[in-house]
């Protein structure tokens, strides 16, 4: 593939990484406008474009500020609700979400200037992909959103597979001058597949979930409710939907363990109720639990969160996983945060979970963009895996969603009190998608290439001291 590059391009100047730099910023906020335009997600790759071309810069120290800048003006608007959640400290947050950026543009401009553009062009998706995986799963303050899968999700491929294939086609575009094929032609191909693609996943999982067995699920969207007023509650929602067998309340509905009052009322009504609450250990020490109260109105199973949230007292991280063998199928849970993370939903996959119930919180004050950005997270992964998501919030936006990422029930902001009903199919084969294989790969590739140009950039700094 080499002989079709001819050179590389020259670096930019400041004027013209000034322009790419708006341009970037403004495809990104375009992207994450809002949930009511879901087209509006493929503004994501004149972000992924623009970022590519900022890499082009005539060293590494200017492309890392240029990184730094583009991923401030980025990502500190989106997540402003930071603020309110963690006052001063969001600014330290933001600068180390915006680090990774600045990493990425830093790393890919060494190898175009080392390597030229014809090795840079297979490297920079490897870069990408591997940065993002590293900052959204692999360290103390990951933090998986805003990236670029949950703007726009390719099924098949996963969360991190789309950010590798659309910063790849960024690439493509931005050497087609280098290249001989013309971009129209690669624009009609890359059409071409993307729209076969995506009516061939649509069908088959149509077909699929056509045929599954339903599961009817209930869920109340309340914060921090009185604990004595939940059975009557329930009895309204069970008044609303008679054929239900499990009822969901979110994460911390309860401040400790699942009370007498509600063990009965599962009791009396044959129901299954799924809750948060706490399995206190210690005056200091708890794990942030979700509880699933049987028909008999015992604990028929409990699940600790994986992933609690850094710098919140939010209990112990979970010992271990296991998934509840219902009568319908595997369950697995997943508490608020956890949905964020593929590796926490992974291993539910892998111990064979047919449908997903995430009780969260999600408090009002922290504004309708933050319930709008997380209400992205479900969608990608139930597509992601080919399984049913059912995730109830204590306020903002409560989801079901099919195996294929079709949201087909939400409640409303803040929406309290609000009931949501869905019949979700279970799914029956669910598997990893192929990019977790890919994104730790990416990230090892990603170290290499890192640890290359610093040790060539070293042995040529001692060459003149040696002489």
């Amino acid at each position: 593939m080499e002989n079709l590059f001819k050179q590389s391009p020259p670096p930019l100047g400041w004027k013209k990484s000034c322009l790419w730099l708006a341009l970037t910023v403004a495809c990104f906020h375009a992207a994450y406008t809002s949930l009511k335009y879901p087209a509006a997600g493929l503004f994501i790759f004149g972000y992924a474009y623009g970022l590519v071309r900022l890499t082009n810069q005539p060293n590494v120290r200017r492309a890392f500020y240029f990184g730094l800048v583009t991923g401030y003006l980025c990502y500190a608007p989106q997540s402003f609700f930071m603020w309110r959640i963690f006052g001063s400290l969001a600014v330290v947050l933001w600068l180390v979400l915006v680090f990774w950026i600045g990493l990425f543009t830093a790393i890919a401009c060494g190898v175009i200037r080392r390597w030229g553009m014809a090795k840079a062009a297979w490297l920079i998706p490897v870069l990408w992909t591997g940065i993002e995986y590293f900052r959204s799963e692999l360290y103390y303050l990951k933090f998986s959103w805003l990236n670029i899968g949950y703007a726009l999700k390719f099924d098949f491929f996963g969360m991190y597979g789309c950010g590798f294939i659309v910063v790849a086609m960024a690439v493509l575009i931005s050497c087609r001058r280098f290249i001989k094929i013309t971009l129209i032609e690669w624009l009609i191909i890359i059409g071409i597949i993307a729209i076969a693609a995506t009516m061939l996943l649509s069908t088959l999982a149509e077909t699929k979930t056509s045929r599954l067995r339903k599961l009817s699920l209930v869920g109340i969207q309340m914060e921090f409710p009185n604990a004595a007023l939940l059975p009557k509650i329930l009895n309204q929602a069970l008044a609303k939907n008679t054929n239900a067998p499990i009822f969901v309340l979110s994460e911390y509905t309860l401040n400790g363990g699942v009370p007498d009052t509600l063990k009965d009322w599962c009791r009396t009504n044959s129901r299954y109720l799924v809750i948060g609450g706490k399995d206190v250990l210690t005056n200091k020490n708890y794990y942030n639990t979700v509880f699933v109260v049987g028909t008999n109105g015992e604990i028929v199973f409990q699940q600790v969160k994986s992933v609690p949230i850094q710098f919140f007292r939010d209990g112990l991280p979970a010992p271990k996983q296991e998934v509840w063998n219902s009568p319908w199928g595997k369950i697995g849970i997943c508490i608020c945060y956890d949905l964020s993370y593929t590796r926490v939903t992974d291993r539910l996959v892998e111990l064979g979970a047919q449908l997903i119930i995430c009780p969260t919180m999600d408090v009002e004050g922290w504004g309708r963009h933050q319930h709008e950005l997380h209400s992205r997270v479900a969608p990608v992964r139930a597509a992601e895996y080919g399984v049913p998501i059912f995730r109830v919030a204590s306020s903002g936006i409560s989801q079901a969603v099919t195996g294929y990422g079709r949201v087909i029930a939400q409640t409303k902001i803040p929406g309290m009190g609000e009931i949501i009903t869905a019949q979700l199919p279970l799914a029956r084969h669910a598997s990893l998608p192929v990019d977790r294989l890919l994104a730790p790969a990416c990230t090892f590739g990603t170290g290499v290439i890192l640890i290359a140009l610093l040790l060539l950039s070293w042995m040529e700094r001692r060459k003149p001291a040696s002489s």
